[in-house]
C-alpha cells in the first residue's frame, strides 16, 4: 500500500480545507439562491447566506456552457484551492456559492484567485480587508 504526503509550494503539507465544508445538495444550492445576496466579477458570481453554524459551506457550480469536463474540473479545483488557500480570512458561519462564467474559461489561477477574493471582499466576508485591491485589478 502506497502513502503519499503531498507538498505545497512552501513545504507544507497540503490537505483538505480545515474549516469548511462541501455544498453537494440541489436544496442547499436553491435555498441561497432564493435567499442569498449575490456580487459578481466578469469571471465569477458569488452568493453568501448565513448558516448559522461554525463553519463554512463551500459549493461551486460550473456550468456546461462553459466547455468540457476537463475544463470544468479545471476551473472548480482553481476556485476551491483558492478558497482553501485563503480560508483562515473568511469570516465563519456562511454558506458560499460560487458560479463559474463562461469568461472564465481560459482564467488563470491569479485571476481565480484574485475574481473569488474581490467578490468576498464585496460581500465583507473576510477578516482582513488587504485583498481589497484585487477586486478593482479585475474589472
Amino acid at each position: 500500500m502506497w502513502s503519499f504526503l503531498l507538498l505545497g509550494s512552501e513545504g507544507n503539507p497540503v490537505g483538505p480545507m480545515k474549516f469548511s465544508e462541501s455544498l453537494k445538495k440541489n436544496i442547499d444550492f436553491r435555498r441561497i439562491y432564493k435567499n442569498g445576496i449575490s456580487y459578481a466579477d466578469k469571471f465569477l458570481v458569488m452568493y453568501v447566506l448565513p448558516n448559522h453554524t461554525n463553519g463554512n459551506r463551500l459549493g461551486i457550480s460550473v456550468s456546461k456552457k462553459v466547455g468540457n469536463s476537463v475544463i470544468r474540473h479545471r476551473l472548480t479545483r482553481l476556485i476551491r484551492e483558492s478558497y482553501r488557500l485563503h480560508e483562515e480570512i473568511f469570516k465563519s458561519g456562511l454558506d458560499i456559492v460560487v458560479i463559474v462564467r463562461v469568461n472564465a474559461r481560459n482564467a488563470s489561477f491569479q485571476n481565480a484567485e484574485r475574481s473569488l477574493l474581490g467578490l468576498a471582499n464585496l460581500h465583507r466576508i473576510t477578516e482582513n480587508e488587504k485583498n481589497s485591491n484585487y477586486h478593482d485589478s479585475i474589472l
